[in-house]
């Protein structure tokens, strides 16, 4: 897919060096039906956000319900169900160490590392409507929406439009913003109303925008408050700067309409953080992040010491914190930061731009007159640069590569930078023939394409292979999970998976997670620890089915005590479905 995206960006440049006016009455309709559109702002932003929900929804029976696959998932979705459950956290089991994990905290409290803020959204999801997704869903339904809004806020209203068309195809349907549990649209939300209420508060100085402001920030700081605080400070700067201009309104009317709205929700969102974080940690100050990170941790930032080996009770952890993929990334950012940036500005850009989007970008290089400078690029960019400049800046320090939703609230200014070189671009004219105005046509054609070409993938048979484009994110099963899941959910009683291990496992596809409530679930997932504590945790859990699955050797559940009539026909069914997967082109049931 990339390599498509790649030559239709190629071919679009030939097109347009030589034959800029194909198609253009065709597209001069479609412009037409957006221009008027675009007019009726409300609508436009509800437009946007319906296309978004709608085609999930149409995207299901081709790319159903997502399986939680990464640490970040099963963590978020512990959050998720302890809020489901009425609770902050949860008090610590007493036989927490089989059930320790990535990214869960044990001690003080049973609890995710992460803040609340993308759990309450799969929260209500799971609450309302039965699973965590419905509540990734509407997310990304409200980030396409929020980010049209925005964009209204510093575009002319078509560009603003086209925009939040760009969201729903590019983040709304297969990203995985869209289709996992790790967050990233509420960061972009978050992002979308603080970039989105400043312009509208310096022309209109109402309350509700700075409401919307400061509702903004309070879903940066709930989700990613390190990026945030990046993102934010330019912002605040700006929003100072212009408070305390001459001929600005006077300082009482900024106080009631800007101040006081911001300041309230402020100190709402940090004593209702430090709260949050006094019930998982015990200290309103100290977040579950920070405890995670001393206890299982070694580093964050290169120019850090590595910190003494923890206590590590199960090797799995041990070799994930302590192996290469960790510990190789410290070595390798102190001996090579610039390849090292060099790589996360590669995630970043494939994620975000792409082939596709950084067409315009390019070209308007050639549009623009010789000599430009920084200066002449005009007020607007010159800002937007600034906010993705602090951000990627936030992103850079830390020793480890840094998914796309680190950085999710600079969404809505990079598309603001995309979209205002396309305006530029479109008034270009090469040898009298308007050249510009069909590259951004072509922009805009290569990504519905592209969103046509993933959408048939499954049916054409089509393999989605780069894992970090936008439109293309392909879900790795972690193989056999989910069937295992479905077996004992349906087989009668309470069951405890004891899960063992093979030396050469990848720590980074784990099997042992579980839900808020342990006692009281269904299915308990622990951590194999030998045969005198296995037998002290079985005791503990007296009355359920105990099985031993080992993924790394074939996915068979066998049992593990006197239940071994059932186990075996729970095992044959088991490796039934796993043969059945096999016939039908799939992966079978094998970890590896």
């Amino acid at each position: 897919m990339l390599l498509v995206e790649v030559s239709l960006a190629l071919l679009a440049l030939f097109l347009g060096l030589t034959f800029p006016g194909a198609a253009s009455h065709l597209f001069e309709h479609a412009e037409l039906a957006v221009a008027r559109l675009s007019r009726r702002r409300r609508l436009a932003v509800a437009v946007v956000g319906l296309s978004a929900l709608g085609l999930r929804l149409a995207l299901l029976p081709v790319l159903p319900i997502p399986n939680p696959v990464v640490h970040d998932e099963f963590s978020h979705l512990l959050l998720a169900d302890t809020l489901a459950h009425g609770r902050l956290a949860n008090p610590t089991h007493p036989m927490w160490i089989h059930f320790e994990s990535f990214h869960i905290n044990h001690k003080p409290t049973y609890a995710s590392m992460y803040n609340p803020g993308p759990a309450i959204f799969m929260a209500a999801g799971q609450v309302i409507a039965g699973h965590p997704f419905w509540g990734v869903w509407f997310s990304a339904g409200v980030m396409c929406a929020a980010i049209c809004w925005a964009l209204q806020g510093w575009l002319p209203p078509f560009w603003a439009l086209l925009g939040g068309l760009f969201a729903v195809i590019r983040l709304g349907t297969f990203s995985y913003w869209a289709n996992s549990y790790r967050g990233g649209a509420v960061t972009a939300i978050g992002g979308a109303l603080v970039l989105g209420a400043l312009p509208r508060i310096k022309r209109r100085l109402r309350i509700r925008d700075s409401v919307l402001m400061g509702v903004g920030v309070a879903m940066l700081v709930s989700s990613r408050p390190y990026e945030g605080l990046f993102f934010c400070i330019p912002i605040a700067i700006a929003l100072f700067a212009w408070m305390f201009k001459r001929n600005n309104p006077p300082l009482p009317l900024l106080l009631r309409r800007v101040l006081i709205p911001v300041g309230l929700l402020l100190c709402l969102t940090f004593a209702g953080m430090g709260y949050y974080f006094w019930r998982v940690t015990g200290n309103p100050f100290r977040p579950g992040y920070q405890i995670n990170n001393e206890t299982y941790g070694v580093y964050y930032f290169p120019w850090e010491k590595l910190r003494p080996t923890p206590q590590y009770h199960h090797l799995v952890m041990r070799n994930f914190y302590l192996g290469e993929a960790n510990i190789g990334e410290y070595w390798s950012a102190r001996a090579h930061p610039v390849r090292l940036l060099f790589f996360k500005s590669c995630a970043l850009w494939l994620f975000y731009l792409g082939p596709a989007l950084t067409l315009p970008l390019l070209l308007l290089a050639l549009a623009l007159p010789y000599g430009i400078s920084y200066k002449d690029l005009g007020r607007k960019p010159r800002f937007l640069l600034i906010i993705c400049g602090a951000t990627c800046l936030a992103v850079a320090l830390p020793a480890c590569m840094i998914p796309a939703h680190y950085v999710a609230a600079t969404t809505t200014t990079v598309y603001a930078l995309v979209l205002l070189a396309m305006q530029r671009l479109r008034l270009w004219q090469r040898h009298s023939r308007r050249t510009g105005a069909f590259f951004v046509r072509a922009v805009v054609f290569i990504c519905v394409l592209l969103f046509v070409m993933r959408a048939a993938a499954p049916v054409l048979g089509l393999q989605i292979a780069e894992p970090f484009v936008s439109w293309s994110w392909p879900r790795t099963p972690l193989a056999g999970r989910a069937p295992v899941v479905a077996q004992l959910s349906a087989y009668p009683g309470a069951h405890l998976v004891i899960v063992r291990y093979g030396p050469d496992h990848d720590p980074a596809f784990d099997w042992v997670y579980n839900d808020a409530d342990i006692d009281n679930e269904k299915i308990v997932w622990a951590r194999d620890m030998g045969a005198p504590e296995n037998e002290e945790l079985v005791r503990y859990f007296k009355g359920r089915h105990v099985w031993l699955l080992e993924p790394d050797d074939s996915l068979s559940l066998l049992p593990y005590g006197p239940d071994v009539a059932g186990a075996s026909k729970l095992a044959s069914s088991t490796n039934q479905n796993c043969d059945a997967s096999r016939n039908l082109g799939g992966s079978g049931c094998h970890q590896r």
